[in-house]
C-alpha cells in the first residue's frame, strides 16, 4: 500500500509541476515583492494614486522612497515572530490529527490560535495603555518593517530548502534548486512539534495584518481626531474573519495549501510578506481619507459581508466535517456524494452541489466588501479584489487538473454533476 501511495503522489506531483506556474513562478518571484514597495509608496506618498513615472529620473524619484531595513524594525519583528512560535508550541490548546499522507501516516497538531490570538492582543493593548507601545508603531515602521521581513522571508525560504532535502522519499524535490526553493522541498517541514507551514500560514502573518489595522485606525485618530465609519468597516469585518479563522482552525488542515503544497518561497513569502502588507491596503488608504458613507451604503456593504461569510464558512464547515464524518448529514440530509476508484469520496451536495468552490463564491463576495468602503476615490484599494479573483480563477484550474489526473473518470462525472467551477449559473 505504501508503494502505491508513493507511485499515485509522485504521479499528482508530475501533476502538480505541469500545472502549477510553468515558468511564470521565476516572474512572480522577482516582480512581487517590488509591487508591494510599489503599492505602499503609491499609498503612502502620492495619496493612493497609481504613479507611473514618465522617465527614468522620475522613476529614480519614485523608488528613492524604498525604506532601508532598521534595527527597531528587525527587533520588532524578531520579537514578534519568536514570540508568536512560542505560543504556537506552549499556549494549551487541543492536539488534533491532520489528514492521511502518501505514507499512511498523520501528523498531529496542537490547535490553540485563538488563545494565542486573544492572549497576543491582550498583551498589545497592556503595553499601549501603559505607554510602553505607540499604537501607531506599524504604521510608522511599515516601510522598514517591509524590508525587514522581505529579507527575512528571502532567508528562511533558503533554511525551508535545505531543510526539506533531508525529506521523505515521496517528497523528494524535482531536482531544480531554484524552481524548487520557489515551490518548496517538503510537505509539512518541522522542527520539534512545531510545524513550520501550519504556524506561518496563520501566526505571524494574519494576527499581524489585525495589528496593523489597528495601528492604521489608530493613526488615523492621530492625525484627524477621528476614526470613520470606513475605517472601523474595514478593520471590523477583516478582525471577525480571523476571528473566525482561529475558532475554526482545525479546518485549515483540510485545505489546500496544508494538504499539497510544500513549504517554499510561494507560501512562505505570501504568509509573511503579501498577506500582512497587502491585506491592509484599504487600512493604509484610509489613514488619510476620512470620508463617510451614507446609511444605505453601510447597510448594504454589511449585507454583503454576511452574506459572503455564510457561503464561505458554511461551504468550508461542511467539507471538513464531510471529510472527517462522511455519515453525517448535510443540510438535514444524508449526504450525497461520488465513490471513485481510488476510495476517496466526492461531496455532491449541501453547498457543494451548487458549484465545485462555493467556498471561493463566497471569499470574493467578502474580498469585494473589504475594498467599497474606501469608496472610488482610487482604484488602489480594489487592488485586492482584483488580485484575488485572479489567485482562486487559477488555483481553481490547478486543483480541476490535480483531480483529473488524480481521479480519471470519476472526475468526469464529478464534473457532469456538479458543472460550475465557482458562480453558480455563471462560471
Amino acid at each position: 500500500m505504501y508503494e502505491q501511495n508513493v507511485r499515485q503522489n509522485t504521479s499528482v506531483d508530475a501533476v502538480r509541476q505541469k500545472y502549477g506556474f510553468g515558468l511564470s513562478w521565476l516572474v512572480l518571484m522577482v516582480a512581487l515583492p517590488p509591487l508591494v514597495y510599489y503599492l505602499w509608496i503609491c499609498v503612502t506618498y502620492y495619496q493612493g494614486e497609481l504613479v507611473f513615472p514618465s522617465d527614468a529620473a522620475a522613476w529614480l524619484q519614485f523608488w528613492s522612497h524604498v525604506s532601508a531595513p532598521t534595527w527597531q524594525a528587525a527587533g520588532l519583528y524578531g520579537v514578534w515572530f519568536l514570540a508568536q512560535a512560542a505560543l504556537q508550541v506552549w499556549a494549551p490548546g487541543p492536539t488534533v490529527q491532520g489528514m492521511e499522507l502518501p505514507d499512511g501516516s498523520r501528523l498531529d497538531y496542537r490547535m490553540n490560535g485563538i488563545f494565542s490570538f486573544l492572549f497576543t492582543l491582550g498583551v498589545v493593548a497592556g503595553l499601549v495603555a501603559l505607554d510602553w507601545l505607540d499604537a501607531t508603531v506599524l504604521y510608522d515602521q511599515l516601510g522598514p518593517l517591509l524590508s525587514v521581513v522581505n529579507i527575512f522571508t528571502f532567508a528562511f525560504a533558503g533554511f525551508l530548502y535545505f531543510w526539506g532535502l533531508k525529506g521523505a522519499a515521496w517528497e523528494q524535490p524535482t531536482g531544480r534548486p531554484f524552481y524548487d526553493y520557489f515551490m518548496g522541498t517538503a510537505l509539512n517541514p518541522r522542527i520539534g512539534s512545531l510545524d513550520l507551514k501550519l504556524f506561518c500560514e496563520a501566526r505571524p502573518g494574519m494576527i499581524f495584518w489585525m495589528l496593523m489595522n489597528l495601528s492604521m485606525a489608530a493613526k488615523q485618530y492621530e492625525l484627524h481626531g477621528i476614526v470613520t465609519a470606513p475605517m472601523l468597516l474595514v478593520v471590523g469585518f477583516q478582525s471577525i474573519y480571523l476571528i473566525d479563522y482561529f475558532i475554526h482552525e482545525e479546518a485549515v488542515l483540510t485545505t489546500w495549501d496544508i494538504k499539497h503544497e510544500k513549504f517554499g518561497w510561494m507560501l512562505c513569502w505570501g504568509d509573511l510578506v503579501w498577506l500582512p502588507f497587502t491585506y491592509t491596503l484599504q487600512a493604509q488608504y484610509l489613514v488619510n481619507h476620512t470620508h463617510e458613507l451614507p446609511a444605505w451604503g453601510v447597510a448594504a456593504i454589511v449585507s454583503l459581508n454576511l452574506a459572503g461569510y455564510a457561503i464561505f464558512r458554511g461551504a468550508n464547515i461542511q467539507k471538513h466535517r464531510f471529510r472527517r464524518n462522511p455519515a453525517q448529514p448535510v443540510w438535514g440530509r444524508a449526504a450525497e456524494y461520488i465513490q471513485t476508484a481510488r476510495g476517496s469520496l466526492l461531496l455532491t451536495s449541501g453547498w457543494w452541489g451548487l458549484s465545485r468552490h462555493m467556498n471561493y463564491f463566497g471569499d470574493l463576495m467578502i474580498a469585494l466588501s473589504w475594498c467599497l468602503p474606501a469608496a472610488f476615490g482610487s482604484p488602489l484599494p480594489y487592488f485586492h479584489i482584483v488580485y484575488f479573483t485572479i489567485l482562486l480563477l487559477h488555483r481553481e484550474r490547478r486543483d480541476d487538473a490535480m483531480c483529473m489526473a488524480k481521479y480519471g473518470e470519476d472526475w468526469l462525472r464529478y464534473r457532469a454533476r456538479v458543472p460550475w467551477r465557482i458562480v453558480p449559473g455563471l462560471y
